[in-house]
Order: C-alpha cells, then structure tokens, then sequence
C-alpha cells in the first residue's frame, strides 16, 4: 500500500492523444469468447470492488449492502456479457452505478457529503491475515491515502482511484463511468496535480509540527 502513495514516480502519460477514436459499445465480442460462470466472476472481482467501493467514499455501514448489489445485478445480467469490453471494466461500470445511486440516497435523505469518515485501508480489511507490523504500516498510508482523496471532487476522485490503483486504462474508466474519453484525461491530469499538491502541503505541515 506505501507503495501506492508514490503515484508519480512512474506517472502514466498526462497527455491524450491527438486523435482519440470513441469507444464503440458496439464492437463484436470475441470469436473465441467464453462466458465465466458467475463463480469465476465473484472470485476475480469481489476484493477489488469491495476496495474501491470504500476508496469511492462508502461508508463501512453501508458497503457490504452496495457490494452485494453489484453481484446481484452481475449474476442478472452476465448473460449479456459478450466479451466486448476486459470483464473488471465491465463489473467496474456496474460498481459505479451503484456507488453514484448510493450517493444520490444519501443526498436526499440529508446523509451530506456521501463519504465515509472512516480512515482505514481497505486493503487491511480483505488481507487481514498480514503480518501486524505490515498491517500498521499500511493502516497509516491507508489514512494518509484516504485524506488526501477526500480533498478531491467525486468525479476526480473515481478516475484516480480507478487509474492510479485499480491500474484500469483511460478507455477502460471511459468505458466503465459512461464518460467521454478526453473527459477522463482532463480529470485524471487535474486529479494527479491535485493529489501531488495535497501531498507536497501534508509533507511541509508536518516537517513544520515535527521541526
């Protein structure tokens, strides 16, 4: 998880390219596609949804209701899946629906902002049969990273998380939040900047509480 915190040092290229093709939903699937059986699904998805369903500000009340919906309607609708798209671009796109509806109910229901207060790393929580010295350690970048993330707007958010962790390709999160290719560039780029800047200002606070 440390590890995670030096996002910059093999920075992604910022730069969109000059001619950027749309995604096209309707690119034929596969000759050779297989369907996974919800099982095979469950297994390579579930810890990153659960993950990033926390990192994307859900409450730990709440996130195993909003996990559960996901896999709820990914067994409804797997028989629609046909391999058009990387099978965690697909779930992703479920996951952020349910995260942005779960958003909008809280709004009404006067919750204020639909983020968690809770600091720890999600990362804790799935492998928790890590050594306790290893555990600690990425607890606290688990809460620095969480910090850092709420100084961000959802939108911008969504993308880092999706970029600079789940380590999805920009026409992946444009495929998976429904958002124009070029738009997920802008964010990212003004995510990263945004992000290094918090960090930069945390690091002086504390040289200055420190010295």
């Amino acid at each position: 998880m440390t590890a995670r915190l030096s996002l910059f040092a093999a920075s992604r290229d910022d730069n969109a390219p000059e001619s950027i093709v749309e995604l096209n939903s309707r690119v034929l699937p596969r000759p050779d596609f297989v369907r996974p059986t919800f099982d095979q699904v469950y297994a390579e998805t579930f810890p990153s949804v659960w993950r990033t369903a926390r990192r994307l500000g859900v409450v730990e009340s709440a996130v195993d209701d909003v996990v559960q919906e996901v896999f709820v309607t990914v067994y409804r609708r797997l028989d629609q899946f046909e391999g058009r798209c990387a099978l965690k671009t697909w779930v992703f796109g479920i996951l952020m629906r349910v995260v942005n509806n779960y958003r909008r109910t809280r709004r009404r229901k006067g919750a204020g902002h639909a983020t968690s207060s809770v600091v720890g790393d999600p990362d804790v929580v799935v492998d928790a049969g890590a050594d306790p010295l290893e555990l600690a350690s990425r607890s606290e970048a688990g809460r620095i990273l969480h910090e850092l993330l709420e100084k961000l707007d959802e939108s911008k958010a969504a993308v880092f998380v999706l970029a600079e962790i789940e380590g999805m390709s920009v026409p992946e999160i444009a495929e998976a939040t429904d958002t124009n290719v070029n738009t997920v560039y802008s964010r990212l780029r003004a995510a990263r900047k945004e992000f290094e800047r918090a960090l930069k200002q945390r690091a002086l606070r504390r040289e200055a509480r420190d010295g």
